[in-house]
């Protein structure tokens, strides 16, 4: 991965959550619960964090980003974003643990007091870069139609194939399964847990479960949850409700890339913390994973994509590159993005998803059919007091208006539910345009399981 293609401006990086115990994900809703990070996990993700430093924050390596300060964190330079649910603490706990590795603990962070005493930061320099939780992150849960896709999925004359192609494999897993179903539907998601999770957690910590098990079957097992996962995150159109993962992250990322590539605007490291949903959307989304087979289906551990942004030696429009890594004791490997031969203009990027994408809460309700939840109650809300309002004003008759008139008549209602509902979402965190808050700031550690 030479820098030869111009001075690299910036980069935003994804990465999936480090190693965790077992966890229960209904198969229809994908809700999550009972899981936490190993320490495992955590080594997994201060070891990448100390790679992507190594790599971006190295003033001798290829890819240093030199306009950024290595050394004390600099709150304008950097914004991250964590998972608010997916995978409970987990996902926030790799963030944490990955920041480490980025920002390490430095005695050049320090102070000086008005007694002469020279204080430097708590565990010899700690460095405290907090995620802000977000939900757009995680655009799948509390969404109907999406629960229905899975469902017809689930019918599909597609999975029905696949089976019966593999019920000979499965018949022979039950002794493995600790009295999990071995049914293809329970693959990657099941209420009792799922059985390539199961499998691979009890590989990964059970020294007696991976003596056991016959070498070929926890390959052929991430095959088939792949293949399942890959069918429910994932539509062949756009802004098909399988995208929903990727429809709604991509906004952020485009925001920052754009702000990135803006000479005026210090951002130059983006860092979101994921669960493995959203790669898979987007891979489909970008059309990465068309182009290569092999990542059409479950990220590992510690798995991580960079976006490069770069300015071209020759001038013009500043591009991405693309690479991703597929957990530990993996390289980085280039990809390329919506079928090019090369790096990609933003706008490029940007046109390509642009028709797809869910840029705000208000969008997201009504592509998700809701009502009630993660905002959408409240929205809902304000949008009845104001057509009741506009009702009163009329005298509690209904107008007949031109299309003209409908235009305004909806513009007003949308600047009234905009107006009410701002503050409110703004405290929930939800979709956004452009970065909202940066990271860094002092926040709270939130409950990650808590529902909007």
């Amino acid at each position: 991965m030479a820098d030869s293609d111009g001075k690299l401006l910036g980069v935003v990086i994804l990465t999936r959550h480090g190693d965790r115990a077992g966890f229960y994900q209904d198969p229809d809703t994908y809700e999550a619960t009972s899981t936490v990070i190993t320490p495992l996990g955590t080594q997994q993700e201060i070891q990448l964090g100390r790679l992507l430093r190594s790599m971006y924050l190295n003033a001798s390596s290829p890819l240093n980003i030199a306009t950024m300060n290595d050394t004390i964190v600099d709150q304008t330079q950097i914004h991250v974003r964590a998972d608010a649910g997916g995978e409970l603490g987990v996902i926030y706990d790799s963030a944490v643990a990955l920041l480490q590795g980025l920002f390490p603990a430095t005695a050049n962070y320090f102070t000086d007091l008005a007694n002469g005493t020279k204080i430097v930061g708590a565990l010899e320099g700690y460095q405290s870069v907090e995620p802000t939780n977000d939900v757009s992150l995680e655009g799948y849960t509390s969404c109907g139609p999406f629960n229905d896709a899975t469902t017809a999925f689930y019918n599909s004359s597609e999975f029905m194939q696949m089976k019966n192609a593999s019920a000979a494999f499965l018949s022979m897993l039950p002794q493995f399964l600790d009295g999990r179903p071995a049914d293809l539907e329970n693959m990657a998601s099941h209420l009792s847990d799922c059985i390539y999770d199961f499998m691979n957690v009890q590989s990964i910590h059970n020294e007696q479960f991976a003596k056991a098990l016959p070498p070929t079957f926890l390959a052929q097992a991430l095959t088939l949850a792949s293949w399942h996962e890959y069918g429910v995150f994932t539509s062949p159109q756009l802004d098909g409700i399988g995208n929903i993962a990727g429809r709604t992250i991509l906004p952020g990322i485009l925001s920052e890339l754009a702000s990135i590539a803006n000479a005026s605007d210090p951002l130059k490291l983006a860092y979101q913390s994921l669960a493995y949903k959203p790669f898979l959307s987007l891979f489909n989304m970008t059309g990465v994973a068309q182009a290569n087979p092999q990542l059409a289906g479950l990220v590992n551990y510690a798995a991580a994509v960079t976006l490069e942004v770069r300015q071209p030696t020759a001038g013009g429009e500043p591009v991405v590159r693309f690479n991703f890594k597929n957990g530990t004791g993996e390289d980085f490997v280039q990809y390329q993005l919506i079928g090019s031969t090369g790096d990609v203009p933003i706008s490029a990027l940007a046109d390509h998803v642009n028709s797809a994408l869910i840029n705000s809460t208000s969008q997201w309700c009504t592509a998700c059919n809701n009502t009630q939840d993660r905002g959408c109650g409240a929205i809902a809300q304000a949008a009845a007091q104001a057509s009741a309002a506009v009702l009163a004003a009329n005298g509690g008759h209904h107008q007949r208006i031109s299309p003209v008139g409908a235009g305004f008549l909806g513009a007003g209602l949308t600047l009234v539910v905009v107006l009410g509902m701002f503050g409110v979402l703004a405290f929930l965190g939800l979709l956004t345009i452009g970065r909202g808050k940066r990271a860094g700031s002092t926040h709270s550690k939130t409950n990650s399981d808590e529902k909007p």
